[in-house]
Formats: C-alpha cells, sequence, structure tokens
C-alpha cells in the first residue's frame, strides 16, 4: 500500500514540475506583456504595448494577414488531397501502394532544414519566383503526410460493412462518399485540417527558405524583431495568439461534439 502511494506522491511531483516548465514561460510572457518598461524590471502596470501593437505595427498586422492567408489556402487544399489520399490508399489496390505509403513518411521524419533546402533547390531549378506562391506549395507539402496518417487511423478503424450497405441499398460511388464515407470521417477530418492551420501557421524553418520579398509570414517578422533583443511588442502578439489559439481549441472541441451526436 505504501508502495503505491509513494508511486503517486512521486507521479503528481512530477506533474507538477512539468506542468511548471510549460505555463511558467507563458506566465512571465502574459505579466511583462503589461510592463510599462522595456526590460525585465516592472515598471508599473500599462497597456503601452498593446497600443503599439495595434495603432503602431502594421508591417506585423501584414505578415499576420499573410501567415493566416496561407495557413487556410494550404491547410485546404492539404486537407482535401491528404483525405482523399487516404481513401484510395486504403480501400483500393494499385501498383506502387506499398511503395508511396512507405514515402509518405518521408516528410514526418526528414528536418525542416532538409526540407526546406530541397524546396529552395526545386524553386531555382525551375525558375520560380519566391514568394506567396512557393509558400503555399511548400506548407502545401508538408501538410499533406499528417493530413494522410491522422485520416489513415480512422480508417483503420470505419466498419467498411457500412460501405457495402450503402451500395447494397443503390448508393452509388459519390452518393456514398459525400454521405456516408465523409460524414463518418468528418472528426479525423476537422482533426488534419488544424492540424495542417497549426503547422503552417506556426512555421519558420521551411518559410525561411522559400519565401521571397515582401512575403514574410508571422514567424519570420518575430524573428526579425527579437534578433537584437526582444520587443515588448512581440510580449503583447504572443497573449494575443495564445487567447486566440485557446478560443479556438475550445471551439473546435465543441464543433467536434456535436459532429459526433
Amino acid at each position: 500500500m505504501s508502495n503505491k502511494l509513494d508511486k503517486r506522491k512521486t507521479s503528481f511531483v512530477i506533474f507538477i514540475f512539468t506542468m511548471i516548465f510549460f505555463y511558467l514561460p507563458l506566465i512571465v510572457l502574459i505579466i511583462y506583456s503589461f510592463n510599462d518598461g522595456k526590460g525585465m524590471v516592472w515598471n508599473g502596470f500599462s497597456l503601452r504595448w498593446y497600443k503599439e501593437l495595434f495603432k503602431h505595427s502594421s508591417n506585423i498586422w501584414k505578415a499576420f494577414y499573410y501567415s493566416i492567408f496561407i495557413a487556410l489556402i494550404s491547410s485546404l487544399v492539404s486537407t482535401v488531397i491528404g483525405t482523399f489520399g487516404a481513401i484510395a490508399l486504403k480501400w483500393f489496390d494499385f501498383r506502387g501502394k506499398k511503395y508511396l505509403k512507405n514515402m509518405s513518411v518521408l516528410p514526418l521524419v526528414v528536418p525542416d532544414i532538409i526540407i526546406g533546402v530541397s524546396l529552395l533547390i526545386m524553386f531555382a531549378t525551375l525558375k520560380f519566383k519566391l514568394g506567396i506562391t512557393t509558400i503555399f506549395i511548400a506548407h502545401t507539402t508538408f501538410n499533406i503526410p499528417y493530413v494522410l496518417f491522422i485520416v489513415l487511423s480512422r480508417l483503420d478503424e470505419f466498419d467498411y460493412s457500412i460501405v457495402e450497405a450503402a451500395y447494397d441499398l443503390g448508393a452509388t460511388n459519390r452518393q456514398t462518399l459525400t454521405k456516408v464515407i465523409i460524414p463518418m470521417l468528418l472528426p479525423a477530418i476537422i482533426s488534419a485540417f488544424l492540424m495542417a492551420l497549426t503547422l503552417s501557421f506556426d512555421d519558420f524553418v521551411i518559410t525561411f527558405f522559400v519565401s521571397g520579398p515582401g512575403s514574410s509570414t508571422l514567424p519570420l517578422r518575430i524573428y526579425s524583431m527579437i534578433r537584437l533583443g526582444v520587443s515588448p511588442v512581440v510580449n503583447a502578439l504572443s497573449v494575443i495568439l495564445i487567447v486566440i489559439s485557446i478560443l479556438l481549441t475550445l471551439s473546435t472541441k465543441k464543433l467536434q461534439k456535436n459532429f459526433l451526436k
């Protein structure tokens, strides 16, 4: 009995330290976003940096809009391609199927810097002008495998007899796809889309290699701002992003519950 209690206490202590390790930096960041001074010395409560962010930081918001636009478009495209790719790999037989599935794992394990350099070389070879288009292509490319394997994991639990029943009742391929398969996969598709959205919005390394003049995303803009020291405006921006992430997570959970009812 005492051994079990000791194990529980040890687990609880490890859990507490893990939570402190994860959330203490965020708490410090939130506190100092309201600091009137620029340094780590507390000079009093102020909304100075939030005013600076919303009134005098047009470059940040331009980069933010670029990031949102690219993340949404690339996530939508990669979700569509990844979903249909997962269905094809699961239920269709074709030459090279096993090879294609194994190759799809590579972008998940290859370092981002390798992917970024290889894409840069490809765009340079094809004489593609670096900019929004190349960032979109790059983000779509590295998002597809994540979507593919999230949807595949859902398909592994999928009862194919439901599809056979739809065919027996006279449903066409299109009707079966749109009214049976897609609705059953919807929670996984939403999760895959949100994963792709987060990865695209947050990506720095690959975007650094494939971006061009005038196409700076938010991670690149923040990097350029903090090279000479952390700007308090970045603290305020980070708090805004944390709030958006929390609201998005809560709304997503509610949305998925509604779909599962």
